[in-house]
């Protein structure tokens, strides 16, 4: 849940939420999903994929391109039919803190005053691309940003794989791709550049379908404030700086996850693909022999369960098992599977089969904060969750034909912005930016106030503000041997000062924004211990009380150049030192992206099912 400034604790939302988890609607026609291991026909496949969020599901439908092959999705959560809020886009908070979710927390963050903070991740069929809004509202969960050029040029430098470089990924990122018509279907010129766009991929991508009250006051500033917000005519061009509109996996007026894209009911009736639901993944077992014994440890079996009391049963992969379990449930396995610092598994009780330290290490998450205005207006998004009849309107109206204010998200535009070169931080810290052209923190301009929904009756307006280029790490840990425990997840927030800075400076950025002419008679006051931050001082405070997770965690199985003893996997996305595992997830990013996340896992997963496609050629 958001956090509420000087408070350890969050807003229960969920009571505002069109009590959605009773509005399932009808599952659709899709092919059977198995719900538990004793209905598969073997137990043995080509390859098997745990986890069936944004990059397993890519993994899957791409190898079984190949007839021959057989594959198996292992996914913790249920399936994703029928579940109405992973559906509507506005509704994409909803699912946060309910079973769709695993529901972790973080460790109490020393920076923050101790603060415990909820960490939200998929469990259900798509994973966080079914349920993810980003920073815990109902604004961002379907941002489709790329991150500029420069972020996927640095992973190439690192690895020493040109593979890797912005350039080389372009037809990955079509692949992906499939640009789309917003619901509104409106004019769409001046509001992004389809040069650089995909339109025969199978992910969705759109416009907002629905335009926000703000709209012309947000596109005004850039031209009344053109050195400070310049227009963008497209972000995800590979230089993302400066105000543009917002680009949504949306399509058709409903969101487009991976489950409901790369597992879409003809992909799914693959006679080589199985998906089980329902099912956890507990151990990665050695294989009895390996081929290359002196140098690489072979693994080829999967250990699952239904539950923590159920028994445990072996899948075994002929060719690979591939990770994909996420950022968190990725380092997870591989330690609960002895792979990982020997000294820390040996401290919880698992006897080590792979010495990689660095599992679970280098985990790099963007820090996130709030910042609302009350406004003189009643046309914001708050009056849907304060109008119990406005909100079944509009959802009867979603449901008739997918239009309406329900196919957006809270706003239509995002800001990218880098510090002055001459900001004192860089005095003392080195610029955490991949190049010139990637920003420093984010920005995006809210019709509405995403905290508490409408409190006190008021209107607002906000900003989500990222620090897209963070410097503080944090770490993955186990807390017990018992896979079914929640490891320890301590993002780090705030360890390093650039983070406290590049956010500080960000609410000084929204505040000239406010500035601008644009906003004059409608931008009344600031809320939520904003008004009392004068200061550099009280700013640093209202920051450190409002900062959350910005749920865009990478890094935790990092990927760095073949021979490299530090990290996790190599360049081809393989585990360092072992054979017949690979790692295609957001944790092998070695740094976060500058933008959302779910566009770049997207893309790091076509080319590594062609990786993987070409370690076995027919």
């Amino acid at each position: 849940m958001p956090r509420i400034p000087g408070s350890k604790t969050h807003y229960d939302m969920r009571p505002l939420r069109f009590s959605l988890l009773v509005l399932l609607q009808a599952a659709h026609s899709f092919a059977a999903l198995y719900t538990s291991i004793d209905s598969l026909k073997t137990l043995n496949y080509d390859f098997i994929v745990v986890g069936g969020g944004t990059a397993g599901n890519v993994i899957a439908n791409r190898l079984t391109e190949n007839p021959k092959w057989r594959v198996l999705v292992v996914e913790g959560g249920p399936s994703n039919e029928g579940i109405l809020a992973s559906e509507v886009p506005l509704l994409s908070g909803a699912l946060i803190g309910t079973q769709f979710d695993w529901n972790y927390t973080t460790t109490p963050q020393q920076a923050l005053g101790g603060t415990v903070l909820p960490y939200a991740r998929g469990h259900v069929l798509g994973g966080s691309s079914s349920i993810i809004a980003d920073g815990w509202c109902n604004t961002d969960g379907m941002f489709y940003t790329r991150g500029s050029a420069d972020d996927f040029d640095r992973f190439a430098k690192v690895t020493g794989d040109s593979g890797w470089s912005w350039n080389s990924l372009q037809p990955y990122i079509k692949k992906n791709e499939r640009w789309t018509a917003p619901a509104d279907n409106h004019n769409t010129t001046g509001q992004f550049n389809p040069s650089v766009h995909g339109f025969n991929g199978i992910t969705s991508v759109s416009l907002a379908g629905f335009p926000q009250s703000i709209d012309s006051r947000v596109i005004q500033t850039t031209k009344d404030l053109p050195n400070d917000f310049p227009f963008n005519l497209d972000m995800n061009s590979g230089k993302p700086l400066g105000l543009g509109f917002v680009q949504m996996t949306v399509g058709g007026g409903r969101r487009s996850s991976s489950a409901t894209s790369y597992l879409a009911p003809n992909f799914l009736k693959r006679p080589n693909l199985d998906v089980v639901v329902n099912t956890y993944a507990t151990r990665i077992i050695q294989a009895g022999a390996s081929k290359f014994p002196k140098l690489l440890t072979a693994f080829n079996t999967l250990e699952v369960a239904q539950n923590s009391t159920g028994p445990r049963k072996r899948l075994v992969a002929a060719k690979e098992i591939v990770l994909s379990a996420g950022v968190i449930g990725t380092p997870q396995l591989l330690l609960n599977s002895g792979i990982g610092d020997s000294t820390q598994l040996q401290a919880v009780g698992i006897k080590p089969t792979l010495s990689l330290s660095d599992v679970g290490k280098n985990f790099s998450e963007q820090p996130l904060l709030f910042a609302s205005w009350t406004v003189n207006s009643n046309d914001t998004n708050d009056e849907i969750f304060l109008n119990p009849d406005l909100k079944a309107k509009l959802l009867q109206q979603w449901q008739t034909n997918q239009t309406g204010p329900l196919v957006g998200g809270g706003g239509s535009h995002v800001i990218y912005s880098r510090l002055p070169s001459n900001s004192s931080i860089f005095q003392t810290v080195p610029d955490p930016a991949a190049g010139k052209n990637t920003p420093h923190y984010e920005m995006i301009p809210l019709n509405g106030e995403y905290i508490s929904y409408g409190l006190n009756g008021q209107h607002y307006f906000a900003f989500a503000n990222f620090v897209v280029s963070p410097l503080s790490r944090g770490t993955i840990t186990l807390k017990t041997s018992n896979p079914f425990d929640h490891p320890l997840i301590d993002p780090g927030f705030m360890t390093n000062k650039y983070d406290l800075f590049a956010l500080r400076e960000s609410v000084k950025a929204a505040n000239r924004f406010l500035s601008a002419p644009a906003w004059k008679g409608y931008i009344i006051s600031p809320q939520f211990g904003l008004q009392n931050a004068t200061t550099d001082a009280e700013l640093d405070k209202f920051v450190l009380a409002s900062t959350a997770p910005g749920l865009h965690g990478v890094g935790t199985a990092s990927m760095s150049a073949r021979g490299a003893k530090h990290g996790v996997v190599d360049p081809d996305l393989r585990v360092k030192g072992a054979s017949g595992l690979r790692v295609v997830d957001a944790s092998i990013m070695p740094y976060v992206p500058s933008g959302h996340t779910q566009a770049p896992v997207y893309i790091i997963a076509e080319r590594a099912a062609d990786l993987i496609k070409a370690s076995y050629p027919s």
